[in-house]
Parts: C-alpha cells; structure tokens; sequence
C-alpha cells in the first residue's frame, strides 16, 4: 500500500514522501495514529495545499522536544519485577511499562514514544530510545530489579549482580592473606644461609671425627707392644726352663 508521510517515520521516510508499506501495518499504525495518508490523488492534492502549515506545526512541535531533551536524556527509571535467581523475568517489560515508569519519575512519555525492537525479559540496566519528537529521539536507562535496594546495587555495579552463595573476603582479610603468602615465600631465602652453614660443618665435623679415630688408633698401637713384651718374655724364660732340665 502506498501512503503519504505526514511526519518523519524512522527507517521509512521524511514528511512528504509516498511510501510503500505493508497493508496491516498502515491499517493498524501509520493511518490510526495519523502518520500518513493513503496516497490517493485527492490526498496528494490535500497534502500539498496543507503542507506550508504541517511543516510549521513540525518544526514547532520538535523545537519544543529539543527544550526537553535535555532533562529526559539519560534519565533511569526503576522498574520492579519478579525474576529467577539467574536474572530471568516471570513476564517482560513492555513498551508501556517504561513510559509508566517514567511518567511516575515526572516525566511525561507516551507507550507509542517508547522505540523498543522486544520486551525487556532480564534484570540489569537496559537502554531504551524514546523519541520525543520523530527528529528528536534520547536515551534513557530501564533499570529493572526485584527491589529498590537490588537497583541501588545494579546502578552501582553496572548491571544484573547474580547472588553468590560463598561470602567475598574483605579487604582487610586480602591483605592479610597476601602478607603471609609474602612471608612464606622469604622463608626459604633465610634458611639458605643455615642449610650452607650446616654444608660447611659438615666436613669439617667429619676431619675431626676422623682426627680422633686416626689418635686413638695411634694411641691403641702404641699400647699393644708393651702388652705382648711380657708375653714373649715370659714364653722365652719357659723355654730356657725346658732346655735346662
């Protein structure tokens, strides 16, 4: 179906264009919402004898969506949900439930301004375009929780914290972990001097040992003569008493 544009549609078309869309589409949105025309000859010829206002009343109305812009842009708006331990949502955040948010943060949104491609299924923070005006389109922030503390959190963190089961160390106990870590590993830098140490005792515990064997060995061979004189003196006064007899 061919239809006239009354206003710039995003990846469509500029005001004045004729454009070929889809029948349902133009049904259902562009003619309802009174986006377009069906491009007709009498509504061609409407259109042209009207346009030197439309385009007065566009630039109007975007003038006045410029002046806003500023405050809504990077606007967060909380939205709380059931959800799953992973983040899952029991049902999804539409269209309508972030111009509701919005309008309840004081800024006033209608569902068709809120541009989103799907509904919003996890928690986290999730961007969402919002146009103002067909020329003016900002950016706000979907920040979807299950309460206003978890979204406290979520804004802080950046995103969907998932809940861990172990409790996380303290600073205080990372420090200390790190300094005995730092302690045990200069322990076998100081005992290397002592295992040296005891290398260097070594021989010379074995030269004195050896020292003191190599003495009493010398002392037990000096005493061994003296015992056996007596012995073969005494064997030999036997024998001198054998041959005189």
């Amino acid at each position: 179906m061919d239809v006239i544009l009354l206003q710039r549609i995003e990846k469509l078309g500029q005001m004045g264009q004729v454009v070929k869309v889809k029948p349902g589409f133009a049904r259902n949105y562009l003619l309802p919402q009174k986006k377009a025309l069906r491009a007709t000859d009498a509504n061609r010829a409407r259109f042209e004898k009207q346009r030197a206002q439309l385009e007065a009343i566009n630039l109007s109305r975007r003038e006045e969506a410029q002046k806003i812009s500023g405050k809504v842009d990077g606007l967060t708006v909380v939205i709380i949900r059931q959800a799953g331990e992973t983040g899952h949502l029991y049902g999804s955040v539409s269209p309508r439930d972030v111009a509701a948010a919005a309008t309840a943060g004081g800024v006033t949104i209608e569902r068709s301004q809120v541009l989103m491609d799907r509904p919003i299924k996890m928690l986290g923070l999730h961007p969402v375009r919002v146009a103002l005006h067909p020329e003016v389109i900002v950016t706000i922030t979907a920040n979807v929780a299950k309460s206003e503390e978890e979204a406290e959190i979520q804004k802080k963190a950046g995103g969907f914290v998932p809940p861990t089961t172990e409790e996380q160390p303290s600073l205080d106990e990372v420090l200390a972990e790190a300094d005995e870590a730092a302690a045990d590993e200069a322990e076998p830098a100081e005992a290397e001097p002592k295992a040296e140490e005891a290398a260097e005792a070594k021989p010379k515990k074995k030269a004195k040992v050896e020292k003191e064997a190599k003495v009493e060995k010398e002392a037990k061979a000096e005493k061994e003569p003296k015992a056996e004189k007596p012995k073969r003196e005494k064997k030999a006064k036997g024998k001198k008493a054998d041959d005189d007899e």
